[in-house]
C-alpha cells in the first residue's frame, strides 16, 4: 500500500533536450503529486541541455543530473535506476509534458491493486498540424475509451525490484523498452493500467526526419533481434504486392490497379482504427487518405534502408547513431 510519505523517485534519460527540457522541468513542478528525487540523466548532449537543467533545478535540491557519457536510452535509465533512493521507480522521457496530475494517477492507480508491482498510464501525441494529424493516424497506436494506447516506459511507475529483477534495460536505442517490459512480465510482476495518467509529446515535424526517426528505430530493432515483431510483417506485405507487380507485367496491365488498392486500403485501416479518437470525417478525406498513405511508404522505406545498414554494421559498435 502506498502512502503519501512513500518515496518515487522520477528518472528521465536526455540527449540533445535544449529546446525541450524547459517544458519538462515545467510540467513536472505542476506535479498534483510531487516525486520525491528527480534523476536526469544525460546521455552525452552536445547542446546546452546540461547547463538549462542545471539552471533551472538550482533551487530545487530533488534534482539531480548525471553525466554519463555517450548513453542510449537503456543504459541512461540503467544509471538513474542504480542511483534512485527510492522503492518505487517512475519513468518518463525527454521532450514530453507531463499532465498535471499524472503521478498523481499513476499512484492511485497502484494503491488501489495492492498485488500490482508495475502501472502502466497513457500517452498522446501533440497535434498542432495537419500533418503532426496524419503522422498520428499512421503509426500511433489508437486510443480506445477507458483504455490505454499500449503499454509504455514512457508512463510507467513500478518498484525498484522490478527493474533490478528484470535485468535492468538493454543498450539500444530502439526496442530496449519493449524488452525490459517483457523480461518484467516473464519475471512474474503483475501490471495494472491508469488511463487517465497522461503524458504528451511532439511528433516528427516531417517527412525526412519521420523517415530518419525510423530508419534508426529499425536498425536498432534488428540488432535487437526483433525483426519478426515488425520486419518480417512489412516484408511479407511487399512480397504480396510484388505478385501482383509481376502479373501486371508477364499477364496483363490491368493487375497493377491492385498497387493503388492495396496501398489505399492501408491508410483507410489506418484511419478506421482512430475513428475513437477523430471520428469517421476523415475516412472520407482525400487529403488525409493520400497523406497517411505517404507517410506509411516513407515508414516502409525507413524500414528496410534501416534493416539493410544493420545488416552492413553487425554490431551497433560499428555504426555511430547519435540521433
Amino acid at each position: 500500500m502506498l502512502s503519501a510519505s512513500l518515496h518515487v523517485s522520477l528518472i528521465i534519460p536526455v540527449f540533445n533536450e535544449s529546446k525541450t527540457v524547459a517544458r519538462l522541468v515545467e510540467s513536472i513542478g505542476k506535479q498534483t503529486r510531487q516525486p520525491h528525487e528527480i534523476i536526469l540523466v544525460d546521455g552525452g548532449s552536445t547542446d546546452d541541455t546540461v547547463e538549462i537543467i542545471t539552471k533551472l533545478t538550482k533551487n530545487d535540491s530533488r534534482y539531480r543530473c548525471i553525466e554519463a557519457g555517450r548513453a542510449m536510452p537503456g543504459r541512461a535509465r540503467n544509471i538513474g535506476a542504480a542511483a534512485a533512493v527510492s522503492e518505487w521507480l517512475v519513468f518518463t522521457d525527454a521532450g514530453i509534458t507531463l499532465q498535471s496530475d499524472w503521478l498523481e494517477k499513476l499512484i492511485n492507480a497502484a494503491e488501489k491493486n495492492n498485488s500490482a508491482s508495475i502501472v502502466y498510464g497513457n500517452f498522446s501525441p501533440e497535434i498542432k498540424t495537419f500533418f503532426e494529424k496524419c503522422a498520428m493516424i499512421s503509426y500511433v497506436p489508437p486510443l480506445k475509451p477507458g483504455r490505454i494506447r499500449t503499454k509504455s516506459i514512457v508512463t510507467c511507475l513500478m518498484k525498484k525490484e522490478v527493474w533490478e529483477k528484470a535485468g535492468g534495460f538493454p543498450d539500444f536505442r530502439a526496442s530496449e523498452d519493449l524488452i525490459f517490459m517483457e523480461n518484467a512480465e516473464k519475471a512474474g510482476y503483475t501490471y495494472v493500467y491508469a488511463p487517465d495518467a497522461h503524458v504528451y509529446w511532439q511528433l516528427r515535424p516531417g517527412l525526412i526526419s519521420t523517415y530518419k526517426k525510423f530508419d534508426l528505430y529499425s536498425m536498432h530493432n534488428v540488432w535487437a533481434g526483433r525483426q519478426a515483431y515488425w520486419h518480417y510483417g512489412v516484408l511479407r506485405q511487399y512480397a504480396l504486392l510484388l505478385v501482383f507487380i509481376l502479373l501486371a507485367v508477364f499477364v496483363h496491365l490491368y493487375w497493377v490497379i491492385a498497387v493503388p488498392l492495396w496501398i489505399g486500403a492501408r491508410a483507410v485501416k489506418r484511419i478506421w482504427l482512430h475513428k475513437d479518437e477523430l471520428g469517421m470525417a476523415p475516412l472520407f478525406n482525400p487529403a488525409i487518405i493520400a497523406t497517411v498513405a505517404l507517410i506509411n511508404i516513407v515508414i516502409d522505406t525507413a524500414t528496410f534502408s534501416g534493416w539493410i545498414k544493420a545488416l552492413l554494421y553487425k554490431n551497433k559498435g560499428d555504426k555511430n547513431s547519435k540521433e
